[in-house]
């Protein structure tokens, strides 16, 4: 059972920047797809970007050029670096993985974190 610990949100004005962490409690190198999801009241959970094993990246139309997925196996982490926020990026974000190779085009995984809160403001 892989656990998952979310960490950086909170709250901005439009147009600015947040980190998010996800710290893995096992070697990330055997979690071959890592992911980032957001949920908004009342709407489905989204798939906002995911990350597999070599590094290959897939983004939602949304936060493409705005958003950047990345992975330290060395740290068992993965990261959601998000610029130039919009207030309809307000959601909570969660951390999920799967242990599978099949990982760009997959929407479920196995685990997920608690997940946290982002705002952004206007």
């Amino acid at each position: 059972q892989v656990q998952l610990v979310e960490s950086g949100g909170g709250s901005v004005q439009a147009g600015g920047s947040l980190r998010l962490s996800c710290a893995a409690s096992e070697y990330t190198y055997s979690i071959l797809c890592m992911a980032w999801f957001r949920q908004v009241p009342g709407k489905e959970r989204e798939r906002v970007a995911v990350i597999d094993s070599n590094g290959f990246t897939r983004y939602v139309d949304s936060v493409k050029g705005r958003f950047t997925i990345s992975r330290d196996n060395a740290k068992n982490a993965q990261y959601l670096q998000m610029n130039s926020l919009r207030p309809e990026d307000t959601a909570i974000y969660y951390c999920a993985a799967v242990r599978s190779i099949i990982c760009l085009g997959r929407t479920n995984f196995d685990y997920w974190g608690q997940g946290t809160q982002v705002t952004v403001s206007s």
